[in-house]
């Protein structure tokens, strides 16, 4: 058995789940999401959702954790949410938003300014002496991380001064400079 997979969800109050050809919905406080699945099979269960599957193939065995993780996420996400925090490590890095348009200055010869979905909510702060940091809240965990990436991916931070876009508490590798 998956150890994930065989784990019990909670259902926090406030938080309904349906489950109607092979589509599981969530809705909650802060939004509504839905999942389609195959080979494994959804129960819910005094107030618990349990995910099972009929047999021992390989592709139930890789999916019984999959979507055990998939479901939790969705619950945890319309009850509480997510949030990343990206920042901007480097002389002139600056962000700065309008609504949903994230203005990025991140050293090249133009500014890049970027549409976020109206799922994920933006925040940029900035403070004097300390490095501008881009604040995104959702209740979908994967277009968190997706929208998050796709930031991220605009200036990579680099190995040996550490001038980038980065995850706040993210560990960069660092490489020595050149030895004189």
């Amino acid at each position: 058995m998956s150890r994930i997979g065989k784990n019990p969800i909670a259902i926090p109050a406030g938080v309904t789940v349906e489950v109607k050809d092979a589509v599981v919905t969530v809705k909650g406080k802060l939004g509504e999401l839905s999942q389609e699945f195959s080979d494994v099979t959804v129960k819910i269960e005094d107030n618990q959702v349990i995910v099972e599957r009929s047999s021992d193939y390989k592709t139930e065995r890789a999916k019984h954790g999959l979507y055990r993780a998939l479901i939790n996420n969705m619950i945890v996400g319309v009850s509480e949410g997510f949030t990343k925090e990206l920042e901007l490590v480097g002389v002139g890095y600056r962000a700065s938003n309008a609504g949903q348009k994230l203005d990025l200055a991140l050293g090249y010869s133009h500014n890049i300014v970027l549409e976020i979905v109206p799922e994920v909510k933006v925040e940029t702060i900035s403070e004097k002496g300390k490095n501008p940091i881009v604040k995104l809240t959702s209740f979908d965990k994967q277009l968190l991380g997706q929208v998050s990436a796709k930031i991220r991916s605009f200036r990579k931070p680099e190995p040996y001064k550490g001038k980038g876009v980065k995850f706040v508490g993210e560990e960069l590798r660092r490489k020595a400079g050149k030895s004189a």
